[in-house]
């Protein structure tokens, strides 16, 4: 069976972050990029209205095959929901540089969202609200996950990344030098073979 990577961006909505580490991947796996509505400069789609019609989003993949997860920031809580609730349908996850689903340490992260909605004017204001504590599900996420991080983020610092090491029974934690919040893009040359040996 082809492997299928479907790749989730974060708050910018835009497939474009995963792009450089997506060409850089083996040409034979099967590669879906998604993007948000709504959120970003995305076109708004009327179905669409809040965290878990993303979910929906990823779920329809999920059904048609099992998938690889790879997931920026935002996408991390939407692949950990997406796994959680279709055990058996995700084959492994790359999660970098994400909250996880951990609001009780949002006071060490950098508050992103004023600087968003400048930049974003148009896009969905749901997006901030969310804040659902995936702290207690996390233990049931079996799958081999590989964790990416930088050390200089203060998005989502390495506090995060620790503690998600912590909890999730099958997870190791790469930290890249230097890596911001973009370093799935900015780093992808860096990270492409150890991505690829996660997924294989």
């Amino acid at each position: 069976m082809t492997q299928h990577l479907l790749f989730l961006p974060g708050a910018a909505g835009s497939p474009d972050i995963w792009r450089p580490m997506g060409e850089l991947l083996p040409d034979g796996w099967k590669k879906t990029y998604l993007s948000w509505p709504g959120i970003g400069e995305q076109p708004r789609d009327p179905n669409v209205r809040g965290f878990n019609d993303l979910v929906a989003t990823v779920e329809r993949h999920l059904r048609a095959e099992p998938c690889d997860l790879l997931a920026h920031s935002m996408g991390g809580p939407i692949a950990i929901s997406a796994t959680l609730r279709n055990p058996g349908r995700v084959r492994r996850l790359v999660l970098a540089v994400t909250s996880g689903g951990l609001p009780a340490l949002r006071e060490f992260m950098h508050d992103w969202r004023p600087e968003h909605r400048a930049k974003y004017p148009q896009a969905a204001t749901w997006l901030a609200d969310y804040d659902r504590d995936l702290t207690p599900h996390l233990p049931r996420i079996r799958v081999p996950t590989l964790l990416l991080w930088g050390d200089s983020d203060p998005i989502s610092p390495l506090l995060i990344a620790e503690r998600l090491r912590g909890m999730l029974p099958d997870a190791k934690l790469h930290i890249v030098k230097g890596g911001a919040h973009d370093l799935v893009s900015s780093h992808a040359s860096e990270l492409c073979t150890l991505v690829a040996e996660h997924l294989r």
